[in-house]
């Protein structure tokens, strides 16, 4: 398409990136982005677009609102995600813009007339279904490491794989250490929005394999390797079982918290000391402090952390429901402030039967526990303090509150007990 701009020099552009690839794939309903060749950002404006771009010329059209990005290129200058010098002139060219690119499969371009601008080599990879780096210069942005493994996780399900070169050198990068230099929040938005694929236990096991996983996230990367008893995982491998959990979870769920936690409730048991293993005592309680960790270093959003948190603490409570005396019923209830956040104890079941059926052989197997621990909550969350209060008068004094508080816990006790009885007495 060219566009004539207020002072007659016209510029082309071309649709690029995601919208070609997934029509390419017969995907529908991706983002549509432009690059423009050969201008300039004064005239840009001039043709009535809006500026948005911090860190390179990218304007809105003044009709569409789609992103239009001034043809660039970067070099490397500094560490980092920013640490890049970009370059953004009439004489940049259609093909060195596409040559900055991650993957080839991300490195086409289409014309107007629907023509397909390719140098790269997309194409074919696409056909293949290869996920592959477009050039040496792939390496100078460590966040495309996690970028790889996300499109890995996303393109799971068609059968796409990591090109060994791209492999090799995204095993390099890790090794280099400047992943250390990513800041937080761009690494966040990376796990965001791979959490939310269908197969997300791929990003974290291409992550794990490259090296990524043990500087981003040590505290899931150190489970692999760590024997749990055949028994009751005959997967043997915690890392194994946290990724099955993490398949199971995105089966059950689409919410982020619940995939997060699911992917975290293991984390104590890569503190047990191998002179214990394959058994994990209290990994529960030694799993809220690495989980508390790994949220501040990723600046992880309260909902999701607190849902990891305390599913660390708790899950094996609601696996021993059947046999769980009705004070840690209680407990655990209160302990997930289950009666204000009934919607986190949801969330909560829901991690734990991942957690259950995250096992080889047992991913069809039902959970009657979850619907045990919620029938309790909900007899216990009848209980009502004016009626209470009706029954047995409490009279206003500094004590008041405590009184009212000891016999709340104890009529929710007393329900909870008369669940628990009927439920395990039945066949």
């Amino acid at each position: 398409m060219t566009t004539q701009t207020a002072d007659a020099r016209p510029f082309d552009t071309y649709l690029v990136g995601g919208a070609v690839r997934d029509a390419l794939l017969g995907i529908d309903g991706s983002d549509r982005d432009w690059v423009v060749v050969g201008t300039t950002p004064d005239a840009m404006l001039r043709a009535g677009f809006t500026p948005v771009g911090k860190d390179f010329p990218v304007f809105l059209h003044p009709k569409t609102k789609e992103e239009y990005a001034l043809a660039r290129t970067e070099r490397k200058s500094g560490t980092g995600y920013k640490g890049f010098t970009v370059y953004a002139t009439p004489e940049v060219t259609l093909e060195e813009d596409l040559q900055r690119r991650d993957l080839t499969i991300n490195a086409i371009a289409q014309d107007n007339e629907g023509n397909l601008v390719d140098p790269w080599g997309g194409v074919s990879d696409l056909q293949n279904r290869i996920l592959r780096h477009v050039s040496p210069a792939f390496a100078e942005d460590p966040l495309r490491v996690l970028r790889v493994a996300r499109f890995a996780a996303r393109f799971a399900g068609q059968g796409f794989t990591i090109a060994s070169e791209t492999q090799a050198l995204m095993q390099a990068m890790s090794a280099s250490g400047e992943l250390n230099d990513l800041v937080a929040e761009r690494v966040w938005r990376e796990f965001d929005k791979a959490l939310q694929e269908d197969q997300a236990q791929v990003f974290i096991e291409i992550l794990h394999s490259c090296g990524a996983l043990a500087t981003l996230l040590p505290e899931v990367d150190r489970l692999f390797g760590v024997p749990q008893p055949e028994r009751w995982h005959p997967e043997i491998d915690t890392g194994i079982h946290t990724l099955m959990t993490l398949q199971q979870a995105c089966r059950l769920s689409s919410d982020l918290a619940v995939r997060f936690a699911a992917l975290m409730h293991d984390a104590g048991k890569g503190l047990t000391p191998s002179a214990e293993w394959p058994q994990h005592i209290a990994h529960e309680h030694k799993g809220v402090q690495p989980v508390a960790e790994a949220c501040q270093r990723l600046r992880v959003p309260t909902e999701c952390a607190d849902l990891a948190r305390l599913s660390s603490q708790y899950h094996t409570h609601c696996h021993q429901m059947q046999v769980l005396k009705p004070a840690t019923v209680l407990k655990t209830l209160e302990g997930l402030d289950a009666f204000r956040r009934p919607q986190r104890l949801q969330k909560f079941l829901l991690v734990c039967e991942a957690d259950a059926r995250g096992r080889t052989g047992l991913e069809e197997q039902p959970y009657p526990q979850a619907d045990l621990l919620w029938q309790c909550f909900v007899a216990a969350d009848k209980i009502e303090v004016p009626e209470l209060l009706q029954q047995t008068p409490v009279p206003p004094g500094p004590q008041a509150g405590e009184k009212i508080r000891a016999m709340l816990h104890q009529a929710r006790l007393s329900q909870i007990k008369v669940v628990l009885a009927e439920r395990r007495a039945a066949p």
